[in-house]
């Protein structure tokens, strides 16, 4: 029996478990609000419960604020994209959620080992999905990007403006948790703190993310476990 396309076993971590399927509802829900309470903080719940993917339109010269003729092209390119972004994020709380065969596999017996083996051998493994993949490797370069843009705005640039938005958008949704570990900080003498450490808080964010984004990599390449016959 012939393996599925990647996109159709994409569509299939996305919808067959019903974490993804509360997820993509969710989405639906507040995709609706945009419509019927268009002024509430609410309708642009859409596009954090998307990120980062979603974030990446940003950079585009048109959205869903385009006027003239290409306002209801832009208009369904933008619903397109957001439907796109909603199937990864589900895919990967499927591909999380779905126990692969290699899981359910009987595990050898190996010899002990001493505990700092151990740890690094199951650090190793975690981190292993975020750098073994092209995806994941790309996104971590994304970051890197803003990161690098950061630096270069507070350190370099005279006019810092809103640098910080550019690595928190790429690494969210994880990435909205950095500012709240500058809050300890924000008003004490250490206030020189802040840029290393939203640094180091978005950069083990986009990390997390690179591992999700390798650990769906994974699971559709993997090969789907049949009964035997």
């Amino acid at each position: 029996m012939p393996l599925p396309s990647r996109p159709r076993r994409l569509l299939v971590l996305a919808t067959d478990n019903w974490p993804a399927r509360a997820y993509l509802a969710v989405v639906g829900l507040s995709a609706a609000a945009m419509f019927v309470v268009p002024e509430s903080p609410v309708a642009a719940s859409s596009f954090m419960l998307t990120a980062p993917l979603s974030f990446l339109g940003a950079v585009l010269p048109f959205g869903p604020g385009t006027e003239g003729p290409a306002q209801a092209l832009a208009v369904g390119f933008w619903a397109v994209w957001l439907l796109l972004c909603a199937l990864v994020n589900a895919a990967v709380v499927g591909a999380l959620v779905k126990r692969s065969a290699t899981a359910t596999a009987p595990k050898t017996t190996a010899p002990a080992s001493p505990t700092r083996t151990r740890t690094r051998t199951r650090t190793r493994t975690l981190l292993a999905p975020a750098v073994d993949n092209w995806l994941a490797r790309g996104y971590l370069a994304l970051v890197a990007a803003a990161l690098t843009f950061f630096l270069y705005a507070v350190y370099v640039s005279p006019d810092p403006g809103f640098a910080a938005v550019w690595p928190v958008m790429a690494t969210a949704p994880l990435g909205m948790l950095a500012f709240f570990v500058l809050i300890p900080v924000e008003f004490t003498s250490l206030a020189w703190l802040n840029p290393p450490l939203f640094i180091a808080a978005t950069a083990l964010c986009g990390l997390g993310n690179a591992v999700l984004l390798g650990r769906l990599v994974h699971r559709l390449r993997a090969p789907e476990a049949h009964p035997a016959t």
